[in-house]
């Protein structure tokens, strides 16, 4: 009972300082991705509050919930198909100081990652700090570091970008570990194209292979996708989302996170739909 405190007490941040939000949204997603042998489809649902504490700080906080389940080809992998579904919640705290023509960005982020039974262990601090300057009217340049697992098992990585408003309607990102470009045709519509290196690991509930030591699984990829947003009402969006996955891996790990099995699953497409509330 003390750990399950423990640990919820560490995603209650999102309902910090509540009377001063300014702005407020809650998320859907469904996502699938089947690959030849291997299918993944993962369910989430977010919340995300931002606040101006004054003219120069700001808070955000987003919890999210995810849940991805896989579905293996009968018979392909045996003994190792009850590693069907994996659990995550997160929450992401950021907090961002302005003075004159530079933004300081920090965020912490708490993670559980866990098969079915959450305890402590599962519990993984990652975060950011990030700095941007603005370079004239209409571009940012950003770099830090952060701690991520974005390569399937958490990392410390710098982080890098150039931002650019080309115009009312279109907006440019370039960097690492994302990249984007996206063009609005009117207030309604969106459109992006996006690559982005994303991924995650989830710690499993016993060792699923004592001869390979397996503690977790990693699963990593390289992301290029088209996606829409439409907004349908004042406060109701839609999105859509469509790519592949390059590099794709999923691996067993041990605690030292070496890779002990390879599922060589090869690379899919995906496809996405989400819906959101934003006031």
């Amino acid at each position: 009972m003390k750990i399950r405190l423990i640990i919820g007490s560490l995603f209650l941040i999102s309902f910090f300082n509540m009377k001063a939000q300014e702005k407020f949204s809650v998320n859907a997603n469904l996502k699938t991705e089947p690959t030849d042998k291997i299918d993944f489809n993962e369910a989430s649902i977010g919340v995300f509050f931002n606040a101006a504490i004054n003219s120069k700080n700001e808070i955000k906080n987003t919890i999210e919930y995810s849940n991805l389940k896989v579905n293996y080809e009968l018979g392909t992998f045996k003994a190792l198909e009850n590693l069907d579904q994996f659990v995550q919640i997160k929450n992401k705290f950021e907090i961002a100081h302005t003075f004159s023509s530079t933004k300081l960005n920090l965020a912490l982020t708490p993670t559980a990652n866990f098969q079915r039974n959450l305890e402590a262990s599962d519990v993984t601090l990652l975060g950011s700090f990030e700095i941007s300057q603005q370079i004239g009217s209409k571009a940012n340049i950003n770099f830090g570091v952060s701690r991520t697992a974005i390569f399937g098992y958490p990392k410390f990585i710098p982080t890098l970008s150039f931002q650019y408003k080309m115009n009312d309607k279109s907006e440019l990102l370039i960097g690492f570990p994302n990249s984007k470009i996206s063009y609005s045709n009117n207030v309604r519509n969106t459109f992006s194209l996006t690559n982005s290196f994303n991924g995650n690991f989830y710690n499993l509930d016993n060792s699923i292979s004592q001869a390979n030591n397996a503690a977790k699984v990693s699963v990593s990829q390289m992301t290029l996708a088209l996606e829409y947003e439409r907004n349908v009402d004042k406060n109701w969006f839609i999105n859509f989302k469509a790519g592949y996955d390059f590099n794709k891996k999923y691996n067993l790990l041990d605690n030292d996170d070496h890779k002990v099995y390879d599922f060589n699953t090869g690379n899919g497409y995906i496809l996405g739909i989400g819906i959101k509330y934003k006031q």
